[in-house]
């Protein structure tokens, strides 16, 4: 996987700091090291915010962020912005999509990149997931393990896993956006900006409120529902399992064959 120039800042940012545990810092210790002004406050329609003074610069995470693991990439994303982007803009505010990882381009994507290499370093991603089968418990322990969300570890397992997978990600009972583990091709039915396909995971959610426990996040999908298919593979066995967001009403679906 080639080197990004966010992930390039945060091997810098970890060597500097002589960082060798993911779990043994807090995100906090690195912004009061850079004499960044942080403060957690109630911010409507936005994750977190950082604010380049003259003198100063002000990073703010949003209080109501109800889950640990999002917190720490929010904070890591906007040190992100600060490493590469201080001589680039004057403030810069991230919603809950630009930290799921839903823009492909630009300072959004630099700053993703730099919160997950910081959080979930390449080498010591690879040696965790050696050897696991895929699963949906796999990226729980993923998350856990790292202190970083569900999503964003679904995304760098997308990346470097060792078993393909796609990802839809679905607001509002619309397909927004698909992508794919490298050298993972299928034909994705056409349905951006449509409905997700009925006999999904996602939209039993939509339709009828269903979140699945974590025994039963497994469920068995056809291939034709997210993907158009031959006769000659259309038995072939397929799983979904949606990452409801039920604040935002969207569903992030992993989808991925036996």
């Amino acid at each position: 996987m080639a080197i990004n120039k966010g992930a390039k800042a945060a091997q810098k940012l970890i060597e500097e700091f002589g960082i060798e545990n993911t779990n043994g810092y807090s995100i906090e210790d690195l912004i009061y090291a850079r004499d960044i002004i942080f403060e957690e406050k109630k911010i409507s329609n936005s994750d977190g915010r950082i604010v380049f003074g003259k003198t100063k610069t002000k990073i703010s995470i949003n209080s109501d962020i109800k889950f640990e693991g999002r917190r720490r990439f929010t904070l890591a994303h906007e040190l992100g912005h600060f490493e590469l982007h201080h001589n680039v803009n004057t403030h810069l505010e991230d919603n809950s999509l630009t930290l799921d990882y839903f823009k492909n381009g630009g300072q959004e994507y630099e700053a993703n990149q730099f919160a997950t290499e910081l959080l979930m370093p390449e080498v010591s991603f690879r040696n965790f997931i050696e050897r696991k089968k895929f699963s949906p418990e796999l990226l729980r322990n993923i998350a856990d393990h790292f202190q970083t969300s569900i999503t964003s570890a679904t995304f760098r397992y997308k990346d470097i896993g060792q078993h393909p997978i796609y990802l839809f990600y679905c607001r509002d009972r619309k397909v927004i956006y698909w992508d794919n583990s490298p050298n993972y091709y299928r034909r994705v039915r056409d349905i951006t900006k449509l409905a997700p396909p009925e006999d999904s995971v996602a939209m039993e959610f939509f339709n009828d409120g269903i979140i699945y426990t974590k025994d039963k996040s497994v469920q068995e999908i056809n291939k034709s529902t997210w993907f158009e298919t031959n006769e000659y593979d259309s038995n072939d066995e397929y799983f979904e399992y949606a990452i409801v967001t039920k604040d935002f009403n969207t569903v992030l679906s992993v989808v991925w064959e036996k």
